[in-house]
């Protein structure tokens, strides 16, 4: 396997670039460290189609956000018969996609937060009142887009008028968005590692909630626990919670569920299907807990690496 040519596939065209290129350069160097032979491919320089099929054994795909984790890409790498990591086409686009993950955890009864779409061609403020009335929805909501990571686009709304202000500014940009009611209480995230549950981590931002700047900023000083502060059967209940959203979606490799625990039950806001591979990202940070080393958790999910996923 030493000396198979490894291409990681890092930066892109997202929202999430820089996150993206952060977690590939990290990769790059874990796998160099392991012995692999290893180069480099932007999707923002050169077309997917011009991956060199006949100089590339395996693709480790550390693309984040649109066009990276949502199908797009994992097309590509079928397409060409290239084996590579993380998710395939249909379960990336499922995750991605928060309208169509969450009606998959409705049907298999993991309890999400009440949402409902807003789309841009039919809105209107008359309409948002009625909606918000008959779903007996209250304040705070949040609104966010229906395919995008990393909290990008995520506004937590105390009345209407901010409501409408968010809904207004995202639809220059989205022509879909997805309201849900806010759930407070302990933000809990749990990484799935080739259909075995790792772990769980709380987290304590000091920011208004668990946002890009507080997902990636030092100076954010979100603070992480590791384990989480549960009861241990509370503990095993997300773990199980995790691996069987994971599964049902179709995940392959490694997958991080983000999870808000409230009145002793656990909400799954969604399941990310690229996590982050960086110093502050939460997946390594539970594996090491598990004395996992970065280079060995990267190696893991290499070795996960095939086609048709």
């Amino acid at each position: 396997m030493k000396n198979k040519k490894v291409l990681v596939l890092l930066g892109g065209t997202s929202d999430e670039r820089a996150v993206s290129l952060d977690s590939g350069r990290a990769c790059v160097k874990a796998l160099k460290k392991k012995g692999y032979k290893v180069s480099t491919f932007d999707p923002k320089k050169k077309s997917l189609n011009l991956i060199d099929k006949n100089n590339t054994d395996i693709i480790f795909n550390a693309l984040h956000g649109k066009n990276g984790e949502d199908g797009v890409a994992q097309s590509y790498f079928e397409y060409l018969g290239i084996p590579y990591t993380h998710s395939g086409i249909i379960s990336s686009y499922n995750a991605m996609n928060k309208i169509i993950s969450k009606e998959i955890f409705k049907k298999n009864k993991i309890r999400s937060p009440l949402y409902f779409v807003l789309k841009k061609e039919t809105y209107n403020t008359i309409t948002l009142n009625k909606i918000l009335r008959k779903r007996k929805m209250n304040f705070p909501i949040v609104i966010k887009p229906v395919n995008e990571g990393s909290s990008i686009g995520v506004r937590i709304c105390k009345n209407i008028l901010e409501l409408k202000k968010a809904s207004k500014f995202l639809f220059k940009k989205y022509i879909e968005l997805i309201l849900e009611t806010y759930i407070g209480g302990q933000e809990i995230q749990v990484a799935v590692l080739n259909n075995a549950p790792l772990g769980a981590i709380e987290l304590e931002p000091k920011r208004k909630f668990y946002d890009y700047k507080a997902k990636y900023l030092k100076s954010a000083k979100t603070k992480h626990i590791m384990p989480a502060n549960l009861k241990k059967s509370k503990y095993k209940e997300v773990l199980k919670i995790a691996k069987k959203a994971h599964n049902i979606l179709g995940c392959k490799g490694v997958t991080r569920s983000d999870f808000k625990f409230f009145k002793n039950q656990f909400y799954l806001l969604e399941i990310n299907t690229q996590p982050g591979m960086t110093s502050l990202s939460l997946v390594p940070e539970i594996a090491s807990y598990r004395r996992i080393s970065f280079e060995n958790l990267v190696e893991k999910i290499l070795l996960n690496a095939s086609i048709n996923r």
